[in-house]
């Protein structure tokens, strides 16, 4: 985790990709190589652009996944993690639990 970490807020965090990367790390045990690939094909960018702040900036964005300054009528907290977990294809523990109290099923 603590390598996962690094390389993630090497990539500027949820100023970049690097979150996203870190999660596929996590979540489907990806070497980092894949993880960026991954998420690259996902976002529709080049592996390149996952880490350069103003290109990551616009998608995150036009994608719904949250930023890390806060922004009326834009996502935050748990409507950027579903929209993540949705576009990423995993399953998010905190998105699981918040569906399993609303009553929301899939």
């Amino acid at each position: 985790m603590l390598e996962a970490h690094a390389m993630a807020s090497g990539m500027g965090g949820m100023r970049t990709a690097g979150d996203l990367v870190a999660r596929m790390e996590m979540a489907k045990g990806m070497r980092i190589k894949e993880a960026k690939e991954y998420v690259a094909g996902k976002l529709k960018v080049s592996i390149r652009e996952l880490s350069d702040p103003i290109v990551m900036g616009a998608v995150r964005d036009e994608l719904n996944l949250g930023l890390i300054q806060q922004m009326p009528d834009r996502p935050k907290g748990m409507e950027a993690k579903f929209r993540i977990a949705e576009l990423l294809g995993i399953e998010i523990n905190s998105v699981n639990r918040f569906k399993a109290k609303a009553g929301i099923s899939g």
